[in-house]
């Protein structure tokens, strides 16, 4: 498996940006009679990390998802950084090729 990582142009000072996972999520509860102590961690998917991308990214998170999902698979990598994991070095070339095509120099991929 290949993975690199996915950076898209900040909307504002128009460099290369990637969301990082810093720590997982934290979900607790409420509730109407009680009171809950529980607090579960999720980690987020790399789609769900993509999503967190609107409004910093120059292009939306969809399109970006749509795009990538022919050629491999969005995950987060073990440092947190959204990533794109293929198959093959060609899916990796190629995606990079169509992301240029549509995105210009709004989205790439990078070691």
């Amino acid at each position: 498996m290949i993975r690199l990582r996915l950076f898209g142009r900040c909307r504002i000072y128009h460099d290369p940006v990637a969301p990082v996972m810093r720590a997982p999520a934290q979900i607790g509860w409420d509730a109407w009679f009680r009171s809950i102590d529980l607090v579960t961690p999720q980690k987020l998917k790399g789609e769900e990390l993509l999503r967190r991308t609107r409004g910093w990214w120059t292009v939306e998170p969809d399109d970006v998802a749509e795009v990538v999902r022919p050629f491999g698979r969005l995950v987060v990598g073990d440092g947190g950084e959204l990533m794109v994991e293929f198959e093959s070095q060609g899916k990796a070339d190629s995606l990079a090729d169509v992301l240029k095509e549509r995105f210009g120099d709004q989205v790439q991929l990078a070691p």
